[in-house]
């Protein structure tokens, strides 16, 4: 069964931890669509690779998607600025639907203010936000807590995207 699935980005993102998980989900048949500040937007990768946004964060709703990747780099602080990308994102943690987020990504999810009691993994230097948003840090190459999968670091993509995928199905 296909789903839809949401990446929640904006400028100076890891490219690779966007393209390589967004290339596994079209492979095994699922849509993507990437969401920032606004439709059209050409977000700017942190090596300088350009990435089209499909939509701004304005004109989604959470209701419309199945799960949420979000990349990381350093986009995850920077989409902590509008507090839309926050609520876009505690749609999905509160509905229990899938969250995929890699390297700085979990830092990102701070938002949603639903960490407490969560298990996940992140780049070493958001561990700490996220274990004083309450949540249990593991430093392992993916941990998976319910409908959350979270990485490390790029090195990390094949058993993320593995994890990721078993989640869509």
């Amino acid at each position: 069964m296909t789903k839809k699935v949401a990446v929640i980005v904006t400028d100076i993102v890891e490219e690779i931890e966007l393209t390589d998980p967004v290339k596994a989900y079209e492979d095994a048949g699922h849509t993507v669509e990437i969401i920032s500040d606004e439709a059209g937007k050409m977000i700017k990768g942190k090596n300088g690779d350009e990435i089209k946004a499909d939509k701004g964060i304005d004109e989604v709703n959470a209701d419309d998607y199945d799960a949420l990747l979000v990349p990381g780099g350093f986009s995850p602080d920077l989409l902590r600025i509008n507090p839309k990308n926050g609520a876009f994102a505690k749609a999905f943690m509160e509905e229990e639907k899938p969250v995929f987020a890699i390297c700085h990504g979990p830092q990102f999810l701070v938002e949603t203010d639903l960490l407490e009691g969560k298990e996940l993994t992140s780049f070493v230097s958001v561990r700490k936000d996220l274990e004083n948003a309450g949540a249990i840090v593991k430093d392992e190459e993916v941990v998976v807590d319910g409908n959350l999968v979270t990485s490390r670091t790029p090195d990390d993509l094949p058993a993320f995207n593995r994890e990721s995928l078993k989640l869509l199905k």
